[in-house]
C-alpha cells in the first residue's frame, strides 16, 4: 500500500438506502436493551456521528455490515429516526475479503473499551452537583435507578443523597409456628 495514495474510508461517507444494507453472520457483539435504548436516544439527539462500515457486494448491489450493526438496527426499528434520515444510512465502504472483514469486525468491537467505574462515578457526582435530577441522569446517560444508586454510593458524597429520605425498615418477625 502506497501511504501517499491511501485515504481513510471515513473521507468517503455515502448515504445508502437502509434496505440495501444487510447484517453479516459473524458479528459476536451483543448490546443489552438499556444500551440499545441509549443508542437510539443518542442518534435521535446527536444524529449519526459515526458511519456504518460496509463491504459493497457490487454484483448484488448489497452493502454487508462490517461494523455498525446496532446503529443499523436502530435505523431499522426507530420510526422517528428512519423518517428523519429519509431511510438513508451513513456508510463507508471497505474493500476486503471475508476473512479480513471478520478481523475488522472484531477489532472494531474490541477497540471500543468499557466505562471505568471511577470515571462514571465522577460524572454522576458532577451532574448531581450541577442540579441534574436522577431522572435526567438516568435518561441521558442510560442508567437504571440501581446503577445510579450504586455509583452514588461508591462516590461516598453525602451531597448526592441530600434529596433522599432514608429510613431503616423494621425487621420482619417470622410468623409463629403452629405447635401441636
Amino acid at each position: 500500500m502506497d501511504i501517499k495514495e491511501y485515504k481513510s474510508p471515513v473521507y468517503n461517507v455515502i448515504a445508502v438506502p437502509v434496505e440495501k444494507v444487510f447484517a453479516n453472520d459473524y458479528n459476536p457483539n451483543v448490546v443489552a436493551p438499556p444500551e440499545m435504548r441509549l443508542l437510539e436516544l443518542s442518534i435521535w439527539e446527536d444524529g449519526f456521528t459515526m458511519p456504518c462500515v460496509c463491504y459493497h457486494d457490487k454484483e448484488n448491489d448489497k452493502y454487508i455490515l462490517v461494523d455498525g450493526f446496532h446503529r443499523y438496527r436502530v435505523m431499522k426499528t426507530s420510526r422517528r429516526i428512519y423518517d428523519r434520515e429519509h431511510g438513508m444510512l451513513p456508510v463507508v465502504v471497505i474493500d476486503k475479503d471475508l476473512s479480513q472483514r471478520m478481523g475488522s469486525t472484531i477489532r472494531h468491537n474490541r477497540a471500543r473499551g468499557t466505562h471505568v467505574v471511577e470515571l462514571m462515578t465522577n460524572i454522576v457526582a458532577e451532574l448531581t452537583k450541577a442540579g441534574m435530577s436522577d431522572q435526567w441522569i438516568m435518561k441521558n446517560i442510560g442508567m437504571d435507578r440501581d446503577e445510579l444508586l450504586r455509583l452514588k454510593q461508591i462516590s461516598g458524597l453525602a451531597a448526592l443523597f441530600a434529596d433522599k429520605d432514608f429510613s431503616i425498615p423494621e425487621p420482619m418477625m417470622p410468623a409463629p409456628k403452629d405447635e401441636d
